[in-house]
């Protein structure tokens, strides 16, 4: 029988006792995943599925609670995912991502790769994105904020992507689950852009939408056995959560949005509304883009879990309204600047820019920013800076209208 519109998604949460053993962990997975029909049809078909885990981190950066990682996937629920694809599918499995310790801190794979000993365990290849291939691919339906994006060619030529998440909040994205987890497969060397063109006030949560809208992953899965509040980092043990679940879904938005709803945060809250305090909700920015939805009710949604209280999960505000609200704004005033005033940048074709109430303060070939912007803008650390890879023929496709509602958006905010 045909699934009604209204409830075209699948997302299942299960009770998991965070101290439960492989074979509970995997049975616990299993029941979660089992109705998620529309996953299997994809996975079952696939005869390569790329997998991406929330697990890259330089070793003695791990973070631990009662012998789960709070930051990361645990071996029991990374165990429980390779052998349900494995004893399910007759696809290859690999698994990929993109090192950030790798490419930024001068660490090896076999040091970042949290789960190697698994990967090992179950004879799965890794994919390091940081290296090409790459291939640069156009966004269906033009994209949010850019029309293409350099990505891992060996996760595109797959014929399914499994995303593995964390529950967590996030400092600066409000929370972070399968569809951030997906940002973690972006190549981060030019001629890609580097990790903070796209990690940027009022790029990154349309950037996510596209992200996830070009990926699309056939199954997701959050490891909420234990989580953490405040942020995606650091090593405060009181930001600890045990949850005793785990969540599955069979497309990012909704999985996501559950996700939320269980950490007792709103999945249709908008910035500046918490946990969204630096910028825009990006589930909700895919969803208004028609891809995925917020809306509880347009979900088949079943969990053996109660939502967190309020309060429990909440992510840290790093800087006041006023002055984030003053960045926003002066990000889609220099973007609009550069649009306008083309001729002025041709200067720095082929560089990437900080451009500052007007005036380039800064430029590089690389885009390595070996300085903190808060550093970078001098005098004036109140006013943002907008960063731009010049290129005269706008090859990425920067969508500039974003800008343009961004300011009439933050005009009606009439407290700032």
């Amino acid at each position: 029988m045909q699934m009604p519109d209204s409830h075209r998604y699948q997302v299942r949460a299960v009770y998991c006792d965070h101290r439960a053993g492989d074979e509970a962990v995997y049975a616990a997975l299993e029941r979660a995943t089992a109705p998620l029909s529309a996953a299997w049809a994809k996975l079952r078909q696939a005869k390569r599925i790329a997998i991406k885990f929330n697990q890259d981190k330089a070793p003695q950066q791990r973070v631990y609670y009662a012998g789960q990682r709070q930051q990361l996937v645990s071996d029991s629920v990374a165990r429980a995912v390779l052998r349900l694809l494995r004893e399910c599918t007759h696809a290859e499995i690999v698994c990929a991502d993109v090192s950030y310790y790798t490419m930024y801190s001068g660490r090896t794979l076999e040091e970042t790769t949290t789960l190697a000993p698994i990967l090992r365990e179950f004879d799965i290849p890794y994919i390091n994105g940081i290296e090409p291939p790459h291939v640069v691919v156009d966004v269906p339906g033009g994209g949010r904020m850019f029309r293409h994006y350099t990505m891992v060619q060996g996760v595109i030529e797959a014929d399914a992507l499994v995303s593995v998440a964390k529950i967590k909040n996030h400092a600066y994205m409000g929370i972070t689950g399968c569809l951030k987890n997906l940002f973690g497969l972006m190549p981060g060397r030019h001629p890609a852009r580097p990790r903070h063109y796209y990690h940027h006030l009022v790029r990154m949560p349309y950037v996510l939408a596209d992200i996830g809208r070009v990926l699309d992953p056939a199954l997701n899965i959050v490891d909420a056995l234990v989580g953490q509040a405040g942020q995606e980092w650091g090593d405060d043990a009181s930001l600890a959560r045990v949850v005793n679940g785990l969540v599955a879904g069979d497309h990012v938005i909704a999985t996501d949005a559950c996700l939320a709803h269980l950490m007792g945060h709103d999945p249709a809250a908008d910035w500046p509304t918490p946990p969204f305090h630096r910028d825009r909700n990006a589930l909700l920015v895919a969803a208004e883009g028609g891809f995925g939805t917020v809306d509880l009710a347009a979900i088949d949604w079943q969990s053996e879990l109660a939502p967190q209280p309020p309060g429990t999960f909440f992510a840290k505000m790093t800087d006041l309204p006023e002055m984030v609200a003053g960045w926003r704004r002066d990000m889609c005033q220099q973007a609009l600047y550069y649009r306008d005033h083309p001729t002025e940048f041709a200067p720095y074709r082929g560089e990437y820019i900080l451009l500052q109430d007007g005036v380039v303060r800064w430029h590089d070939p690389q885009g390595k920013l070996e300085a903190s912007r808060r550093v970078l803008a001098g005098a004036n650390p109140e006013r943002a800076m907008w960063l731009k890879f010049v290129d005269p023929d706008e090859a990425e496709g920067e969508h500039y209208e974003v800008y343009e509602r961004t300011l009439a958006e933050i005009a009606t905010l009439t407290r700032w």
